[in-house]
């Protein structure tokens, strides 16, 4: 054999394997080289702005050529928390993912990267920061305000001889329902509601949260450390579980987000749908001038009373596993999405978030949900958002147990026994 060939082969297999090696040694949450590029992984939840922050991350990688941003994107229908449990545990770490509060901060605490010295930090509002602030360190950064009612066709309740803004109570909502049912075929609708009971979310977080937030003054930090939840509300939580599932496109069960919004309502074939301010862009990819003029939101009224649940939806957090090059670049895109011109404005305009920093223009927030949203926060007409405070997974099970409960599978009286042991035994693990 050529011993000069033979030396020159071992060589190829050493100088491929130590590439190989290189590679894996920087695989959480992307990686760096020796020419100074960096790959950064973005795992993120808000479908609804998918295709506008992909939009927002080539303008970066254009002003950056030394960056690569990778983007998933699980949420809508699926379980954005079991997809991320399974991407760490499959090794495969991203840089940045989504958590949202306080429980999250408690689950993932070994991964928080301090962010307290970026920008986007200091630029935070007042409260923004609540869920994610720990021994004086910010574990996270706010996407946006948000805020959910229920959503209503400005056309339907008109030609119903409805006027939204006497719906300030259950009875009058009770009214209102029933006024429109009996005119469906006038108004040209299936039913008044499309209620999603698919999605354990909408009931387990978001029409839960309207009930149990008075238990605890509207404060996720106070759901989170109480050992026990009352269901005070319980009896009106039923009440508007039975109006939206009665009077709703059928069967509920089998009916997901993607069906209620664009199939349904966007479509103009049910008058209601229970939501927030995250569904416009959606309905204007839809129907441009029914997002634009034809749609408004009201609180759900838990009895005689109708505050809007309004906060801070998620947070961005920063693997602090990764690469500290990573890590670095990590919050100086964070930092330029919501500090920069560039973004603040995308963050407005493309986004169409109601914005969760200073330094930005309230009067260009885009869309008349969000608008009216702001003006119930200016207000002062609102309540917190606790779910992100519920104990680890008793959200899901609470979406579940009312999934029973419309099939006839379950009484209220059991689902609110089972939940309370649920949430005792959960908080005392």
């Amino acid at each position: 054999m050529n011993r000069k060939k033979w030396y020159g082969g071992i060589f190829s297999v050493l100088l491929i394997f130590s590439v190989i090696l290189a590679g894996c040694s920087s695989s959480t949450g992307g990686n760096s080289d020796s020419n100074d590029k960096v790959t950064l992984d973005i795992f993120q939840f808000k479908v609804e702005f998918k295709s506008q922050f992909e939009t927002l991350v080539k303008q970066y990688e254009k002003e950056n050529p030394d960056v690569k941003i990778k983007i998933s994107t699980v949420g809508g229908g699926n379980d954005y928390k079991s997809a991320i449990t399974a991407k760490f545990a499959s090794g495969e770490e991203p840089a940045v993912f989504n958590i949202g509060g306080p429980i999250d901060v408690k689950q993932y605490k070994d991964r928080l990267s301090d962010l307290k010295d970026t920008k986007a930090a200091a630029a935070a509002l007042d409260g923004t920061l609540d869920g994610v602030e720990e021994d004086g360190q910010v574990l996270g950064l706010p996407f946006n305000q948000e805020g959910y009612g229920l959503i209503y066709n400005k056309r339907i309740f008109k030609e119903a001889g409805i006027n939204p803004e006497e719906i300030t109570s259950y009875t009058a909502l009770e009214a209102a329902v029933k006024k429109m049912d009996s005119q469906k075929d006038k108004l040209k609708i299936d039913a008044v509601f499309a209620y999603p009971v698919k999605e354990k979310w909408v009931t387990g977080n978001h029409l839960s949260n309207v009930f149990l937030a008075p238990e605890f003054d509207g404060n996720v930090l106070e759901a989170s450390k109480s050992p026990t939840v009352k269901f005070t509300d319980g009896d009106k939580f039923k009440q508007m579980v039975d109006i939206q599932n009665k009077y709703s496109v059928q069967p509920t069960t089998s009916l997901d987000y993607s069906q209620q919004v664009e199939e349904l309502f966007s479509l103009e074939k049910v008058a209601i749908i229970q939501q927030g301010n995250w569904v416009y862009n959606t309905v204007y990819d839809m129907d441009p001038e029914l997002a634009e003029k034809g749609i408004g939101i009201i609180p759900i009224p838990n009895g005689d009373k109708a505050g809007m649940p309004v906060g801070v939806p998620n947070y961005w957090a920063v693997n602090k596993k990764s690469d500290e090059k990573v890590q670095e670049e990590a919050k100086k895109f964070l930092d330029w999405m919501y500090t920069s011109e560039e973004g603040k404005k995308a963050v407005l305009e493309d986004f169409k978030f109601i914005p969760a920093y200073e330094g930005y223009d309230v009067e260009k927030i885009a869309d008349p949900i969000s608008k009216e949203i702001y003006k119930y926060s200016q207000d002062g007409n609102t309540i917190g958002w606790v779910f992100n405070g519920y104990p680890v997974g008793w959200n899901d099970d609470l979406g579940a147990s009312v999934q029973k409960y419309v099939t006839g599978k379950l009484t209220w009286d059991e689902l609110v026994k089972q939940n309370i042991e649920n949430w005792e035994k959960i908080h005392s693990k």
